[in-house]
């Protein structure tokens, strides 16, 4: 088991340089980064050596409640409606014609509950997701040793096409800088700084070029992101915004683990300059 963590480390360290080498042609340089890339990147490697038990409290999708509850109050969560190991003890016939069902432990993987998939099929699909651990996907070491679990919440429908609509704060020190807008299909990609201009800022090559509302309540969405960076130096704060009632979406440290390139790349020195990174 020793020889296997050590290799672990070794491993992941090894990959995020690699990655980093071929995305952006040049050697990782832990000791004195830059840009936003590198200081990421440089945060996956300190991680990867050391661990960060409350990152991976907070990348726990079902622990990371607690934590919200605490800053902001429970009225800002998705409801629970059950959540346990066995997928197979999922009370599929007492749940809401519609809502959704995770797990705690990755990105994405989410299954809607209609009445159009069996529950054999959803059983069998997330027996499957259990089994994975999501560390393997891009090394980002924080999800390593998340306890497994499935998580049945609430239906969130904003009345878009493709919603809900997903609102991502990049917060430095406890302040959002710019706003990434995303939908279900991952087909928009617009970015807006923290006064809601709309900047030429993206990393998909192809998307839907299209403008968003500032949402009425956008002063409570930004007091919500405030509350909830206020304790690190780099997190993207993930809320969706319904008919003007705001809802938790997610804690992410480590966006896409790494692997996007701005465009235009200038965006990755300022940024990078927002980010004092701890050690």
């Amino acid at each position: 088991m020793l020889k296997w963590r050590l290799f672990r480390k070794s491993d992941g360290e090894a990959n995020l340089k690699r990655d980093f080498q071929h995305l952006f042609g040049r050697s990782l340089d832990v000791e004195h980064p830059v840009t936003f890339s590198e200081k990421l990147f440089t945060k996956m490697v300190l991680i990867n050596r050391h661990g960060d038990p409350l990152l991976t409290r907070l990348a726990d999708k079902y622990l990371v409640r607690d934590y919200v509850s605490d800053k902001i109050g429970s009225r800002y969560l998705t409801d629970l409606l059950w959540s346990g190991t066995d997928p197979s003890k999922i009370p599929f016939t007492s749940l809401p014609a519609k809502c959704v069902v995770k797990t705690n432990h990755g990105s994405g993987g989410n299954i809607i509950l209609d009445g159009k998939t069996s529950p054999a099929e959803v059983v069998s699909k997330l027996r499957s997701w259990l089994k994975s651990n999501y560390y393997f996907s891009f090394r980002e070491y924080h999800y390593f040793n998340i306890p497994r679990r499935v998580l049945v919440e609430g239906f969130l429908n904003d009345g878009e096409h493709d919603g809900p609509l997903d609102y991502r704060f990049w917060c430095f020190h406890g302040e959002p800088e710019i706003v990434q807008i995303d939908n279900h299909a991952h087909d928009i990609n617009p970015f807006y700084d923290a006064e809601w201009n709309k900047i030429p800022l993206s990393y998909r090559k192809n998307f839907n070029d299209r403008d968003i509302a500032k949402p009425e309540n956008y002063e409570e969405m930004l007091d919500v992101v405030r509350k909830l960076s206020a304790d690190f130096d780099f997190v993207r704060v993930d809320l969706y915004n319904l008919r003007g009632r705001i809802f938790f979406g997610e804690l992410t440290f480590t966006p896409a683990g790494g692997r996007f390139v701005f465009s235009p790349q200038s965006w990755d020195a300022k940024l990078g300059a927002k980010w004092r990174l701890s050690r």
